[in-house]
């Protein structure tokens, strides 16, 4: 593994970084560092105006084929490019769910007309997008869902409910798992949808979390329509699209992330030097073991992506084992952040004004759970990578 940047890859790095200081002034420096996970309300319009001015710039779908609007850009200057962009603290992107998960599905699985229907107005930023997977009953068992889809007269007629739907109240579009074969279990039967959310057969309903915001929501469909031809792959076959997909949820963009957890270590780290607790042996043990964990993910990220860059074979699980890393790690960085502040982060503001280090612990609680629960991912690690007998289902 060569964890190594080419000259080319570092000429890419200072043009990334130079475009970023250039840009990120006037009324875009002030969304510095806004917008990250469970904080997406903040400043939405004026993080939507920036990400506009990134895809005007050439700065999306980096990793797109030139072909389909993108840059058609190596792993590695992708790579480069997430690094640089949470070094600057530049603001939360709007458009994740279209330039990173449906878009690439589309350039993989989709038809030639759903690609020039949609792929300029995802990378453009023009339309948004949410994911119409998780339902009551079927979060992490996604299989289990029971939305409905029948065709008629041209038409899929959509009826169902999704839960935890990111954005949906911002969406334009969704791409819906639903049941189109009646009568079929698991993964047979299942169809990939593209739901337009501007109808009146869709009701958005936001759900209050314990940070006092709502970017999650519940999604009910009652007789929605879509057009007959706006089915992924072919009707019966969504699972396999749905998976597609998964794999790319996680993909480079992680890097990215990784570098904003280390802002986020350095400063609860900071913290406990200022107020002497980093003194306490086990604080500064936990501290240790962050950092050690935190390098562990990022190489083997980097491991992985490079197998990929070279033409190796994906490496088998990675997708999962990656969660795994990431969610627990981030999830305890959460509670040393509580340790680290003390009784001091037990109170609240006026209207339960939520500091940063409050609103990291209670978001990260959920970190486990979303995107496929660790219980889950742990089943497909020994199921599909061990090759250990499936666990018993009713």
């Amino acid at each position: 593994m060569d964890l190594t940047f080419s000259s080319e890859d570092e000429a890419f790095r200072a043009e990334v970084r130079d475009w970023l200081a250039e840009n990120l002034v006037g009324d875009f420096a002030a969304l510095s560092g806004l917008g990250g996970s469970g904080r997406e309300h903040e400043a939405y319009a004026e993080r939507l105006e920036w990400n506009r001015h990134l895809a005007a710039s050439g700065w999306t779908c980096l990793g797109w084929p030139v072909e389909h609007g993108g840059r058609g850009l190596s792993l590695s200057q992708q790579v480069i490019f997430h690094e640089e962009y949470a070094k600057a603290d530049a603001p939360g992107r709007v458009n994740h769910l279209g330039e990173e998960l449906l878009g690439p599905t589309l350039i993989a699985l989709g038809t030639a007309e759903q690609q020039a229907r949609f792929l300029p107005r995802i990378r453009a930023v023009e339309e948004l997008w949410c994911q119409g997977y998780s339902e009551p009953g079927a979060g992490s068992d996604l299989a289990a869902v029971r939305t409905k889809a029948r065709l008629e007269d041209g038409r899929w007629i959509i009826d169902g409910q999704k839960i935890w739907t990111s954005l949906a109240h911002q969406a334009d579009w969704c791409f819906v798992i639903a049941r189109t074969d009646s009568g079929s279990q698991r993964h047979a039967g299942l169809s990939y949808l593209l739901v337009p959310m501007d109808q009146p057969g869709v009701d958005v309903r936001p759900i209050i979390q314990l940070t006092g915001t709502s970017e999650f929501n519940e999604v009910f469909f009652d007789a929605a329509t879509t057009s007959a031809d706006l089915v992924v792959g072919e009707p019966g076959d969504g699972w396999k699209v749905a998976m597609a997909t998964l794999g790319f949820e996680r993909g480079v963009s992680t890097i990215g992330q990784q570098v904003g957890f280390a802002r986020e270590l350095a400063a609860i780290e900071d913290v406990a030097r200022r107020s002497g607790r980093i003194a306490d042996p086990i604080i500064a043990d936990r501290i240790a073991r962050a950092t050690v964990g935190l390098e562990v993910m990022r190489v083997h990220a980097l491991r992985t992506l490079s197998n990929i860059d070279s033409g190796a074979e994906k490496s088998r699980g990675f997708e999962s084992i990656a969660k795994l890393i990431w969610a627990r790690w981030h999830r305890d960085l959460g509670e040393l952040a509580m340790d680290v502040l003390g009784a001091s982060a037990l109170g609240v503001g006026a209207d339960y004004a939520l500091d940063e280090w409050q609103t990291l612990y209670l978001f990260s609680r959920a970190d486990t759970i979303y995107g496929g629960s660790d219980e889950v991912q742990r089943n497909v690690i020994a199921e599909r990578v061990l090759g250990l007998p499936r666990e018993s289902r009713p």
